[in-house]
């Protein structure tokens, strides 16, 4: 069943009584309900096409949380072949929140890297929900060196609410970590393209982020601390969340206009989590064609435009 957030409440109601319908007439041969499901449907999908012509930027967020959102494995299972998992920090553990490896995107070997947040109890806790320690990010820097080495391009899927702040990790080391994985992105002569597929937050997604190319689903949101924290500083008061979204400027399109990414990847109606498999083709368009702009470029071309371009934001008068 399809999870509602709290601003579907009238949709959820309407397709819950198309749905009721179908149920009866499973139930009753002699009952047709063709005509009366069919104008449930219609009057559904106009509500759904009207509540997410113009989402807040508190909704994205809602929308960018969505607990059947598709993740970083679902993208990888349907994007790319070959795909062989490489484990651990040579330090420390592997941390199961970042997952990556060798895979092919069509007939181009790639290193691919992401954050995952898990589908159920038992997987979200296992991937610590998409939080990575220390030991995540010293595994991602591990990847993108042999990116490197082999030549290969890097691709990242972000999706993270932020770096785990727990004790232990803030004992190994966690923003020395960050630094050095957002470090790592700056330096590697491959091409970076990073995509944000749900959550981008604060350093924890700047680490895979700092890409030659960036781009952000359609509901996806982007932004150095969530809602909920930025209004608990500002405002002592996390329930003012709604008012600290619309300050942050977390959208895609706001991100866009900024200048800190190049792509905004549509969604179907209603979001990634109505239609995965549409959103993973266009997720997988998307990363051929900022591969394609990449092509034929060399690795010190790559890394110039790369510092450049972050060393820029800003300086265009829109960041204010």
């Amino acid at each position: 069943m399809t999870q509602y957030m709290d601003f579907e409440k009238p949709l959820a109601e309407i397709e819950g009584k198309a749905e009721e319908l179908r149920a009866l007439a499973r139930a009753n041969d002699e009952m047709d309900v063709t005509e009366e499901a069919a104008a449930l449907d219609a009057k559904g999908r106009a509500m759904l096409a009207d509540l997410y012509k113009s989402l807040s930027p508190w909704r994205k967020c809602q929308v960018a949380r969505h607990a059947e959102r598709p993740h970083c494995r679902d993208y990888i299972d349907a994007l790319f072949t070959d795909y062989t998992a490489l484990a651990g920090d040579r330090n420390f553990a592997d941390d199961q929140a970042v997952m990556g490896g060798l895979a092919r995107l069509g007939d181009r070997p790639v290193m691919v890297i992401g954050h995952e947040k898990g589908h159920d109890t038992k997987s979200r806790i296992e991937r610590n929900f998409g939080m990575a320690r220390p030991e995540g990010y010293r595994k991602a820097i591990r990847l993108m060196d042999l990116a490197h080495r082999f030549k290969l391009p890097v691709i990242t899927l972000v999706d993270t609410p932020g770096a785990y702040p727990g004790k232990g990790a803030e004992e190994r080391g966690q923003s020395e970590a960050i630094a050095r994985a957002t470090e790592k992105c700056l330096q590697i002569g491959v091409p970076v393209i990073s995509v944000i597929i749900g959550e981008g937050g604060s350093g924890g997604a700047v680490a895979f982020a700092t890409a030659n190319r960036v781009a952000m689903l359609e509901h996806s949101v982007y932004s150095v601390i969530s809602p909920e924290g930025c209004a608990s500083i500002l405002w002592k008061d996390a329930e003012k969340m709604r008012e600290a979204a619309e300050a942050l400027r977390l959208t895609a399109e706001d991100l866009k206009q900024l200048g800190v990414i190049e792509r905004i990847i549509a969604e179907p109606l209603g979001g990634a989590h109505r239609d995965p498999t549409a959103a993973i083709a266009a997720v997988g368009r998307a990363i051929e064609a900022m591969l394609g702009d990449l092509d034929g470029k060399d690795a010190a071309t790559l890394v110039t435009e790369r510092r450049t371009k972050f060393l820029d934001l800003g300086s265009n008068g829109l960041a204010a």
